[in-house]
């Protein structure tokens, strides 16, 4: 079991957010359909598009992160403040990562409900995880993280 006193204690693990978002989304598709889009546009292709790079983007962030040594769990203590990779141009990459696969996805089903299933993800990321993690990456590191959260900002 994690020590929970080295965490940042956030309300909910990331993964399970976005899973609930995009369940919640294409349930609301498949009961009740909500194109966006017009039919000219290709919107599997697109969405596919979008989804892959999210994934690149994501999969990049956890290497780049475990690559430094440091967990990626939000349930397991940070050990460092990772400054290269995609957290060189966000704080945030894995979460970026997961928004833009939520809109990949919204894309690809050409579903509105996914797209406004992002609203409850981003709010609930934004404020019960990010929120929590700088606090606790400003508690645990100090002036180095403030001088990263400087230099970087948290979406881009």
């Amino acid at each position: 079991m994690a020590d929970t006193t080295d965490t940042a204690g956030v309300i909910v693990r990331p993964p399970i957010a976005w899973a609930l978002a995009v369940l919640a989304g294409l349930a609301l598709n498949w009961l009740m359909p909500l194109p966006f889009l017009p039919a000219a546009i290709s919107a599997g292709w697109l969405g596919a598009i979008v989804f892959v790079l999210a994934l690149a983007l994501f999969a990049w962030a956890i290497f780049t992160m475990t690559r430094a040594g440091s967990n990626v769990p939000t349930n397991l203590p940070t050990t460092t403040i990772v400054e290269a990779g995609p957290y060189r141009f966000t704080r945030n990459p894995i979460y970026l990562g997961m928004v833009l696969g939520l809109i990949g996805l919204a894309i690809a089903f050409n579903g509105l409900w996914l797209l406004m299933t992002l609203v409850p993800f981003a709010l609930v990321i934004r404020y019960g995880v990010i929120a929590r993690e700088e606090a606790y990456l400003e508690r645990k590191f100090g002036d180095v993280y403030r001088r990263y959260r400087a230099r970087v900002r948290r979406w881009l």
